[in-house]
């Protein structure tokens, strides 16, 4: 982890399970009650509605500094929540320095364990307890549904965006640039289908000076594309989509997952009744590896066309489970590939003898030919062409392979 303060701002739920027992920790901003700096009140507001949800507070303290006037304010605040707290006193990494916990129970909190994190110590005894005092009815299961991760380059909106799909203020929204730190995870239901929301920290350049906190944000967005099933890729709409876009949108594709272009601020160009048309145009000249992947115009701050992107998102979700039959395979594409038979190659005539499909999510393909090795890239160009021609998969990334038949 990170040893800069403030790297966590929202709510950050992890599931995990201790004696049988499973449940969601939720980890939360640094409190500082007696500032007004927006940053720390907005960070406060996420952090009152964890523990509005919780059944249990810890309320973490450094054993070292041992509790000051902000401690003190903050444990009277979570005194008026009757709520079960538990005070853990951490950087307690001597064995010693357990008998000294009881200065800490002057806090009025009750209990008090002395911890030390980066050597465990106490730690196991700790969660005992919580296990023990957490009541039986609580049960963590993963969410369930279509995983969409709503991801872009930093202040293109991907948390207003998601706050407008939601109707709730779940996710800190703000104009200060990498406000979002964590990726957040968010259940919600559309039309009796099961959807979940990973809003992310914006993804930047790859830098030689990029700091350490940099570098843990960069790793949980890309974290939260391998784990998800699409991407929602936000651009900005006067802007248009920028190398770093372009960059993100072949990290997704290469991982595999299905893809949705959103065009994000659409209220902030002047159209005509051909300015959609001209803005997929543009895209696709100059990103020709996203010819199939559809591209939504929106605006997150007026709500204009949000609504649609879970449904397309289911779509693109199907596209990328679907399994094609090897007769219809080898019907479809056997016809074109006559046609159009790969050239041949130092006087090798060759020849593709069967398809099939082997796998999906993404989907995969596999060629059978006599010289494999001899096809060249423009050739496997115009398989996926035909393949995406007869049978969609729109949004979604195709493997093919070749091999020779034995």
């Amino acid at each position: 982890m990170a040893e800069e303060p403030g790297v966590t701002r929202d709510r950050n739920y992890y599931q995990t399970s201790w004696n049988r027992k499973s449940f969601y920790l939720v980890d939360t901003g640094g409190l500082d009650p007696t500032s007004n700096e927006q940053m720390t009140r907005m960070v406060k507001f996420q952090t009152d509605i964890a523990i509005q949800e919780a059944d249990m507070i810890l309320f973490l303290v450094d054993f070292k500094v041992g509790w000051q006037s902000l401690e003190l304010e903050i444990a009277k605040q979570l005194r008026k929540t009757q709520k079960k707290v538990v005070v853990i006193a951490n950087k307690a990494d001597r064995a010693e320095d357990t008998d000294r916990i009881q200065e800490i129970r002057r806090l009025g909190l009750g209990e008090a364990w002395a911890v030390s994190a980066i050597n465990g110590l106490g730690v196991a005894e700790l969660m005992d307890y919580v296990a023990s005092e957490l009541p039986e009815k609580v049960e963590a299961d993963a969410p369930e549904g279509i995983s969409i991760a709503v991801v872009g380059r930093p202040n293109v909106g991907k948390s207003s965006f998601v706050n407008t799909i939601l109707g709730q203020e779940k996710l800190i929204v703000s104009e200060i640039p990498g406000t979002t730190r964590d990726s957040i995870d968010t259940q919600v239901e559309f039309e009796g289908e099961k959807f979940v929301l990973i809003d992310t920290a914006g993804l930047r350049h790859k830098t030689k000076d990029k700091d350490e906190l940099e570098y843990y944000t960069s790793l949980r967005t890309l974290r939260a594309v391998k784990e998800c099933d699409v991407a929602a890729l936000l651009i900005e709409a006067p802007q248009g989509p920028v190398k770093q876009d372009l960059r993100i949108a072949q990290e997704i594709l290469q991982a595999g997952k299905g893809l949705l272009l959103v065009v994000n601020k659409w209220d902030l160009v002047e159209k005509t009744s051909e300015t959609v048309d001209e803005y997929k145009k543009f895209v696709q000249q100059g990103s020709s590896f996203l010819s199939f992947v559809p591209i939504l115009f929106v605006s997150a701050k007026t709500g204009q066309r949000v609504a649609k992107i879970l449904p397309l998102a289911k779509k693109v979700y199907e596209e990328r489970q679907r399994r094609v039959g090897t007769a219809e395979l080898n019907d479809k594409l056997g016809s074109d590939i006559e046609r159009h038979p790969p050239p041949a190659v130092k006087a090798k005539y060759i020849k593709i003898y069967y398809i099939a499909q082997v796998d999906t999510e993404p989907p995969e393909f596999v060629f059978f030919s006599n010289y494999p090795e001899l096809i060249k890239d423009s050739y496997i160009q115009f398989l996926e062409n035909r393949i995406r021609e007869h049978f969609g998969y729109d949004g979604v990334p195709l493997k093919i392979k070749l091999k020779k038949r034995k």
